[in-house]
C-alpha cells in the first residue's frame, strides 16, 4: 500500500448473524489506525419494562429477551428473586434447573458449531453449501440441537421461551416415563458428542495467540453453569453481588450497544473462558476426550472456541445423564417465598457467557429496578480488539473481499448473541 494512503471499509453483510450492523476500519501503511464495530437499533428498554411486574411475571418476560437461550435469562433471574426474598433452593431444585441448563447448552453450542462456525472454517458461505459434502456432520448438529430443545421442553414445557419455571422452581415435575423414554437418547448421544469434540479440533482453525482475560464462573465442585464466585485469569474472585464494583458498562459513539471493561480491560466470557479457567472442573470422561484431541488448555487461540464448545455439548450430556439417571418426582417442586423489599443478584453461564442480573424489589415483591449485563455486551471491546489483531495478522494488503470474510470469521466465532444486545444487518461497503 502506498505509504500515508488511507482506506475506510464498512464491512457488511455479516451473514448468518441477526440484525443490524457494520465494521469500520481505516488502514494506513499496512497498520490499523482506526477500527469500530457498530451496532444499530433503538434501545430496548426491556428492564423499563420489567418495573411494576411480580416475580413470576419477571421469569416469563425475561425468557423473551433471547430465543435463543431464554432459560439462562429465567435461571439468572430466578436466582435474584430468591436472593431477595431470603429463599434457598432445596436440593432437587438445584439439580434440575443444571439439567434444565444444559438442553440449552447443548442446542446452541449445536446449532453455533454445526450451522455457523463450520462453515467459516471449511471455506463454505453457508451451512447449506456445506451440506453436500458434509452431511453427516449437520445431520449430526440438527440431531444434537433436537435433542437438546427435548431436554429444554421437558422442564419448561416447550423450548422457546419456556413457561415452567416458577419462582423458587419448577410450575411442575417431569412426567417419569417422559424422562425414562429421554434418558437413552442420551446416553446414546455420548458418543456422538465425542465424536463432535475430535472432529472439531481436526479442523483447518486458523492459528494466532493473543493476550486476553477470561472471566467466568467458578463453583468449588463442579463445572460452571447454574452458580459460582465469578474469577478471572487475572486473580478476581469475588461474590456475584461484587459484580458492579469491578466491572462497568459504557457508552460509544460508534454503537448502540454497550460495551464492558473489567478495572479498565476488555475480556472475554464464553466457552473458551470457561474451560480456560475451569478445565480441572470436567468430569473424568470429558477431560479424557479432550486430552486425546492434543489440544491444551488454558489456550490464547481464540478459534479454540469452537472446541470448547465441543467439550460443553459433550460435559452437558454427561451431566444430564448424571442428574436424571436415578429420577424420581418429588412432592414438591418449587420452595415458598414470602415477599420482601431488597435487592436481589443472580449470575449464570448463558452458552455465550456470564449472564449477570440485579433486581430492586418493594414490600409487594414488584421489581422497581432493574438490570441485566448479556455476555455479548460484555465481549464487545474484546471483539474489536481479536479485529484488530486478527486482520493486521491475516493481511491487509487482502481485498476489501477477503478481509470482510475474515472480519465475518472472527465476529461469528463469539457466537454473538445480537438479539441480546442489539441487532445486525448489511451496510453498504465504502472505499476512500
Amino acid at each position: 500500500m502506498p505509504e500515508g494512503r488511507r482506506v475506510e471499509i464498512s464491512v457488511p453483510a455479516l451473514a448468518r448473524v441477526e440484525g443490524e450492523g457494520a465494521l469500520a476500519l481505516r488502514i494506513q501503511n499496512d497498520r490499523i489506525e482506526h477500527l469500530a464495530l457498530s451496532i444499530f437499533e433503538p434501545p430496548r428498554y426491556f428492564e423499563k419494562l420489567l418495573e411494576g411486574r411480580d416475580p413470576q411475571q419477571l421469569i416469563d418476560a425475561v425468557a423473551r429477551i433471547c430465543g435463543i437461550c431464554p432459560a439462562a435469562y429465567q435461571m439468572s433471574a430466578s436466582q435474584a428473586i430468591e436472593d431477595a426474598f431470603g429463599a434457598e433452593q432445596d436440593g432437587w431444585v438445584r439439580a434440575m434447573r443444571r439439567a434444565f441448563y444444559c438442553g440449552e447448552w447443548i442446542q446452541s453450542h449445536a446449532l453455533h458449531i454445526h450451522l455457523l462456525a463450520a462453515p467459516d472454517f471449511l471455506g463454505y458461505e453457508s451451512a447449506l453449501a456445506m451440506a453436500a459434502e458434509y452431511p453427516d456432520a449437520l445431520r449430526r448438529g440438527l440431531q444434537l440441537q433436537g435433542l437438546g430443545n427435548e431436554l429444554m421442553r421437558l422442564f419448561g414445557a416447550r423450548s422457546v421461551h419456556p413457561i415452567g419455571v416458577a419462582p423458587g422452581g419448577f410450575h411442575r415435575a417431569p412426567d417419569p416415563q417422559a424422562v425414562s423414554a429421554l434418558l437413552p437418547r442420551l446416553e446414546a448421544a455420548l458418543a456422538e458428542a465425542e465424536a463432535l469434540l475430535a472432529w472439531t479440533a481436526a479442523l483447518p482453525l486458523p492459528q494466532q495467540a493473543q493476550d486476553f482475560v477470561s472471566v467466568a464462573l467458578r463453583h468449588p465442585e463442579e463445572y460452571p453453569l447454574y452458580s459460582g464466585r465469578i474469577v478471572s485469569s487475572e486473580g478476581l474472585d469475588i461474590a456475584v453481588s461484587e459484580y458492579e464494583m469491578h466491572f462497568e458498562e459504557y457508552q460509544r459513539p460508534h454503537s448502540t450497544a454497550l460495551f464492558s471493561r473489567l478495572q479498565g480491560r476488555d475480556y472475554l466470557v464464553g466457552p473458551l473462558a470457561r474451560l480456560n479457567l475451569n478445565q480441572d472442573r470436567l468430569p473424568s470422561p470429558v477431560a479424557e476426550a479432550l486430552a486425546r484431541t492434543g489440544i491444551a488448555f488454558p489456550s490464547r487461540n481464540m478459534f479454540h472456541s469452537i472446541v470448547a464448545r465441543a467439550v460443553e455439548i459433550l460435559l452437558a450430556l454427561h451431566e444430564a445423564v448424571r442428574l436424571l439417571r436415578d429420577y424420581h418426582p418429588p412432592k414438591v417442586t418449587a420452595v415458598s417465598l414470602t415477599p420482601r423489599a431488597g435487592v436481589g443478584y443472580g449470575a449464570t453461564e448463558a452458552p455465550r457467557g456470564l449472564l449477570w442480573h440485579r433486581y430492586r424489589f418493594d414490600e409487594a415483591g414488584r421489581v422497581q429496578e432493574a438490570r441485566i449485563v448479556p455476555p455479548t455486551s460484555q465481549n464487545q471491546a474484546r471483539i474489536e480488539r481479536d479485529l484488530r489483531e486478527s486482520l493486521e495478522s491475516f493481511g491487509l494488503a487482502h481485498d476489501d473481499e477477503a478481509l470482510r470474510l475474515r472480519a465475518e470469521m472472527v465476529i461469528r466465532n463469539y457466537d454473538p448473541c445480537i438479539s441480546c444486545a442489539t441487532h445486525f444487518l448489511r451496510l453498504r461497503t465504502e472505499r476512500r
